[in-house]
């Protein structure tokens, strides 16, 4: 499927600059809010999902390089799909789990790792929405000599940002009270 016309990518280029400017200010806001919900489990089962996520989201990105490599390009939108999918639910996750719960404190003896990690992390994931909602509007629309441009800078930062996720709670999962 592709965009036809100039007035649809106008609209959807400007979608993406709002949720691209939207997202980490709603994210962040969401970090000031505490509900107290019972939860009908550990809560902190959902960080372990959302590393499980990660780890899945990373797989999904490589098989996506593989496809596109092989020029199966139907496969390739079909995973991007699924990997935009899965860190949408990530998302969803991850900001559900900030909002009943307190933070947890690493206590390790490797924070000279663990800090500069999450906070490499973190910054990534607050840039790569954009990076790979624009890289998916090139493709989607058929602009693909900017899609190959963007994805040679998106693609590694949304990888970086799964494996680091999946690093990042393995490091932190034994502090979780």
């Amino acid at each position: 499927m592709s965009i036809t016309s100039e007035k649809q990518h106008k609209k959807l280029n400007l979608i993406i600059t709002v949720i691209s400017i939207a997202l980490p200010l709603v994210v962040a806001i969401l970090f000031g809010v505490r509900l107290d919900v019972q939860l009908p489990f550990d809560a902190h089962l959902l960080p372990f999902i959302n590393a499980i996520l990660n780890g899945l989201s990373a797989i999904v990105l490589i098989a996506a390089l593989i496809a596109v490599k092989q020029k199966n390009i139907k496969m390739h939108s079909r995973l991007i799909y699924l990997a935009m999918g899965i860190s949408l639910l990530f998302l969803l996750l991850y900001v559900f789990y900030h909002i009943v719960t307190d933070s947890t404190s690493y206590k390790g003896t490797l924070g000279y790792i663990y800090y500069p990690l999450l906070i490499s992390h973190i910054i990534l994931a607050a840039i790569q929405a954009p990076l790979v909602l624009f890289a998916f509007l090139y493709g989607y629309s058929g602009q693909i000599e900017k899609h190959k441009k963007l994805v040679k800078v998106s693609y590694p930062v949304w990888l970086y940002v799964s494996v680091t996720g999946v690093i990042c709670y393995l490091m932190i999962s034994p502090y979780y009270s």
